[in-house]
């Protein structure tokens, strides 16, 4: 006898999302044990600068939340790797599901958590100054806050928000193809670290370099903002393929 309820794509990734939320909590978790890691490495300043005359002697010491962003990114590369592990897919036989509501369900669940982590992250920077102000500076801590320059910090916050996801994307594809075969395990990181060795030696600019550039020195937001999503659903669309292919609980 056939069913007359028809369910619909949209409502089992919805389920799915909700179910990963909630049974995902201990990834928000993390998040705040990285987060406030990296509040501690940047207690000691992302850069400094010094000058003196006679007997007077300046120096000047930067805070930012530089440590805090970096640390959430790699977070977000992490997140995405782990939740394309065996014991995570399984969890979406729970439904009636198949290859695309699930990775769906977690392309969601990941632009979310980058949502919270971006946020989080921007804010940290506050924390941090109130930090120095109060146990580490003897001396006025000049700050610019959101009330200053609210669409700066608006942008600052928006910006995070795609390059965790813009992690995330990468992290997915790469667990996907860890899935897949394991050797990529191994490859990946000795590709990536490689190509760091090869551009320090040849002093030339390479791969690496070039990619860190074209995503990091780009001065037009809207450029900015092409870059990433156009590179974020080129990443997401690949896994997708990638996972398409394999058995249903391999």
């Amino acid at each position: 006898m056939m069913s007359l309820t028809k369910v619909s794509l949209i409502d089992i990734v919805k389920k799915q999302y909700v179910y990963k939320l909630k049974a995902y909590s201990q990834v928000f978790i993390s998040l705040i044990f990285i987060q406030i890691l990296a509040v501690f490495f940047s207690l000691n300043g992302v850069g400094s600068m010094g000058t003196s005359s006679g007997s007077i002697q300046i120096y000047v010491k930067y805070f930012s939340a530089d440590f805090v962003v970096g640390f959430t990114m790699l977070w977000g590369f992490i997140t995405a790797i782990v939740i394309t592990t065996k014991a995570y897919r399984n969890d979406d036989f729970i439904f009636v599901t198949n290859r695309v509501s699930s990775n769906l369900s977690n392309t969601v669940f990941l632009l979310i958590a980058s949502v919270i982590g971006g946020i989080t992250a921007m804010l940290s920077t506050y924390l941090i100054n109130v930090i120095v102000y109060y146990f580490i500076s003897d001396f006025a801590l000049k700050s610019t806050t959101l009330w200053d320059m609210p669409i700066e910090f608006l942008n600052g916050i928006f910006s995070t928000i795609l390059y965790v996801f813009l992690f995330c994307a990468l992290g997915y594809l790469v667990g996907t193809l860890v899935q897949i075969n394991k050797v990529f395990a191994v490859l990946l990181p000795a590709a990536f670290f490689g190509g760091l060795i090869f551009d320090g030696l040849s002093g030339k600019t390479g791969v690496i370099t070039k990619v860190f550039e074209f995503y990091f020195t780009e001065p037009s937001l809207a450029l900015f903002i092409v870059k990433i999503i156009m590179s974020a659903g080129l990443l997401f669309i690949g896994a997708f393929a990638l996972s398409n292919k394999r058995e249903v609980r391999s």
